[in-house]
């Protein structure tokens, strides 16, 4: 029987599954999950980098009147764009020949591949969801920006999106940030951990807006959850579901993204308003096969390349916030 193609079933195996593969990075957080549910998981087509329009000001013309007074019709400068890098990752499918040899049935050889796929796939939703949670400093700054980046410990220092936040004409463009320690003078406990999320929740609410996230790590997540009795514990129904230990504050999932391995910071309780988060992956470049058959010079191998590329964006900071030790 002739040895099998082995880099026409990497594609053909890759290009079938890549939407299950970026269904499969979005539900491996609790992040994502929630920016698919809100349909906030946005391709883009092109450009080095992804903009988002930011209104950071109230239009300067309103004012009340009467009779034939003057009109204040003067323009008002009120949207400007955030701009975030296109960020990459890559992971490859390796096979020699020596083992396109060993494998020579169709059978044996897909099953060594698929094998060797569902790692690759698996490589690559476990490093973006590290991402998610990131400073963007990662890998020489190649890693996308997540959370620690987005709704920061520091809000008045650094720069997101290519708007310097320690500019005090940038004040929109900074998240809240409460200190267990220092704001509330004593460090997180089961017993002060609900008025701590009391005095972050009230300065995220404008109207409607809210936070209808909060992510929390281990030990925030005990916390709060050992602040609750048995009777008073009420959890997501939609979040539990798709996996997640969850429960509620206010109208809000309280997730915990932690667990073995966890990616959230430690004592950290990410407060997130999910309507003005998005996750923006390049339509061309979402989980798919790159560039073509790759054989090298020197070696008896064959690679090919599963390839993403976009980032997390924000376009509105003072509405996120992070409670912390």
């Amino acid at each position: 029987m002739p040895t099998p193609n082995a880099s026409e079933i990497v594609v053909t195996t890759i290009q079938n599954r890549s939407k299950k593969l970026a269904d499969s990075v979005t539900a491996n957080t609790a992040l994502l999950l929630k920016l698919k549910e809100k349909g906030k998981i946005r391709p883009f087509s092109g450009g080095s980098s992804i903009f988002e329009e930011i209104e950071f000001a109230e239009n300067s013309t309103f004012g009340w009147y009467s009779g034939y007074e003057t009109l204040n019709v003067s323009p008002s400068e009120v949207i400007t764009n955030a701009e975030f890098s296109m960020k990459q990752c890559v992971v490859a499918v390796s096979i020699s020949g020596t083992e396109q040899l060993q494998n020579a049935g169709p059978e044996q050889m897909i099953d060594l591949l698929e094998a060797r796929i569902a790692n690759a796939e698996k490589t690559m939703i476990n490093n973006i969801s590290v991402g998610c949670y990131s400073d963007g400093t990662g890998s020489g700054g190649k890693q996308i920006g997540g959370l620690q980046l987005l709704i920061a410990d520091s809000p008045s220092s650094g720069t997101v999106g290519g708007i310097n936040r320690a500019t005090s004409t940038n004040a929109f463009w900074r998240n809240v940030s409460y200190d267990s320690t220092t704001d509330g003078g004593a460090a997180a406990t089961s017993s002060n951990i609900q008025g701590y999320m009391n005095n972050v929740w009230v300065q995220l609410v404008r109207g409607t807006d809210r936070p209808d996230l909060i992510v929390a790590d281990n030990n925030y997540y005990k916390l709060y959850l050992n602040s609750l009795q048995a009777i008073q514990r009420i959890t997501s129904d939609k979040m539990a579901q798709a996996g997640f230990t969850s429960l509620k504050f206010m109208d809000a999932d309280v997730v915990l993204d932690g667990g073995y391995g966890g990616d959230a910071p430690t004592n950290h309780m990410y407060f997130v308003n999910t309507d003005y988060l998005s996750f923006r992956p390049h339509k061309d470049r979402n989980m798919v096969p790159i560039g073509g058959k790759r054989e090298s010079v020197n070696q008896d191998a064959m690679v090919k390349l599963i390839g993403w590329a976009g980032n997390l964006t924000l376009r509105c900071a003072f509405l996120q916030g992070v409670l912390k030790d």
